[in-house]
């Protein structure tokens, strides 16, 4: 029993017991070695002469606790002052004080600082929730496109069903996806994202299915769960998904087909139970005729396809985005703008927004910052103006050109792939290293470009 007290009050961050006369009868590992004091020399020390400034003497005196209470002392480990929240009790028996003890509650006061940080991010989060209790009224837009989405989502929401979601750079993919995870019966577990784009092929595998302890030089030696992991019963959602290199197409593939990973380095199966939700800005079905994008694999991921509409296809939706970004830009910059001129709309309704609604947020945000009055005009858009005076090309010429540059394309990788065959004496298989591309991707080029 002795044993397992004293192993009890070790774990305790720092701990210290007192008798009536203020001596030292107990004071743990941990809190010593902050004293920088031994263990066995400071038991049957006076407190006072062991704990600068202790008020341990005074809870002997008064027979009063003294709850959370901050303490300033030097951490002789990291050579620096450091401020503690300490819990001082008395020991009574019979209604007398026969000794006292102390113990920390949280090891630093920042500690407490950044509690508060989190509470405060909770409630924040807190109350956008109650203030709308439908997420799909986070989906800002009255066009019949964004209707039409609002009744897919709520519609598979709730099902295990992989989506995508495709659509041009900046029309809000990321809105939609996190719009599915709130509507849906996993709302309440976690959302984990990850950019595919944004991290190098290299490491992407370990972010995306973890490691183990020493699977690769510099890896972490208590090894580290991947998104996969971390998604458990929630949401994960991949993000520019065309991005993904072939090798882990494949392993993605696996996963998808026996629902289960390995960790890097790892021979443990773990489940995989979160829902998986695509989005891209590319054109999978062109990746998948040039080889670039496993087919396999689109069946796998396009289940249910939630096509985005560009802004310049949408007009009916500038003005409800208008006045949500204002909003918002009121109060991270404690601005106090409550209206557009409306000729400010005619201005927008004139423009094609390639950049879609970040482009428009952020045409907004810049004009608001210069504003000086409670109303934006068309004054406030000057540097709009003149980006808008240069030729901006319509969906039509946007398209015409689209088409003459992947003629053009097609027609030197054409010729490329010709002498290269040339150069192998049509040996498909050098041809393919000469090229550095695979086989099987040459043999889809080959198709698709007509050569003999």
């Amino acid at each position: 029993m002795q044993q397992l007290m004293e192993a009890a009050l070790e774990t305790f961050p720092n701990f210290v017991i007192v008798d009536d006369k203020g001596v030292i009868v107990y004071i743990n590992e941990v809190y010593a070695n902050l004293l920088g004091k031994k263990k066995d020399a400071a038991i049957g020390k006076k407190v006072d002469t062991v704990i600068p400034g202790t008020k341990l003497n005074r809870v002997l005196t008064t027979g009063e606790e003294e709850i959370g209470q901050v303490m300033t002392l030097y951490n002789h480990e990291r050579g620096e002052e450091i401020s503690l929240v300490c819990n001082r009790i008395p020991i009574k028996k019979d209604g007398k004080v026969i000794g006292a003890l102390a113990a920390t509650t949280i090891n630093d006061i920042f500690d407490v600082a950044k509690l508060h940080r989190e509470i405060e991010h909770y409630k924040k989060q807190l109350a956008e929730i109650q203030n709308n209790s439908n997420p799909l009224d986070r989906i800002i837009g009255n066009s019949q496109a964004i209707q039409n989405i609002k009744k897919i989502i709520s519609e598979y929401a709730d099902s295990n069903l992989t989506i995508l979601i495709t659509g041009e750079t900046g029309v809000g993919k990321e809105v939609f996806a996190k719009a599915i995870h709130q509507c849906s019966n996993r709302s309440l577990n976690s959302y984990i994202k990850i950019n595919c784009a944004a991290i190098p092929d290299t490491l992407l595998e370990s972010e995306l299915f973890g490691y183990e302890s020493g699977a690769f030089t510099g890896a972490s030696k208590n090894g580290k769960p991947g998104k996969f992991e971390l998604a458990d019963k929630g949401t994960l959602l991949l993000d520019e998904i065309g991005e993904m290199p072939m090798s882990l197409q494949v392993k993605l593939l696996r996963v998808l087909q026996e629902k289960e990973f390995e960790k890097v380095g790892g021979i443990k199966t773990i489940p995989f139970t979160a829902r998986l939700i695509c989005c891209t800005n590319q054109n999978i079905d062109e990746m998948v005729a040039d080889g670039e994008f496993r087919q396999d694999l689109f069946y796998r991921i396009n289940i249910v396809e939630i096509p985005v509409p560009p802004l310049r296809e949408r007009m009916d939706d500038i003005k409800p985005l208008c006045y949500h970004f204002l909003n918002r830009i009121n109060l991270e910059n404690h601005l106090q703008i409550n209206e557009f001129q409306e000729d400010v709309f005619d201005l927008f309704y004139q423009y094609n927004w390639p950049g879609n609604v970040r482009e428009l947020e952020h045409v907004i945000e810049r004009a608001a910052v210069i504003c000086k009055g409670h109303v934006l005009e068309k004054a406030n858009f000057k540097f709009f103006m003149d980006k808008k005076r240069k030729p901006v090309l319509s969906p039509n010429q946007l398209t015409d050109i689209d088409f003459t540059l992947r003629e053009q394309t097609q027609k030197t990788e054409k010729e490329t792939i010709i002498q290269a065959l040339r150069q192998t004496g049509g040996n498909k298989s050098k041809a393919a290293q000469l090229l550095n591309i695979d086989r099987s991707r040459l043999y889809s080029k080959i198709k698709k470009l007509n050569i003999e």
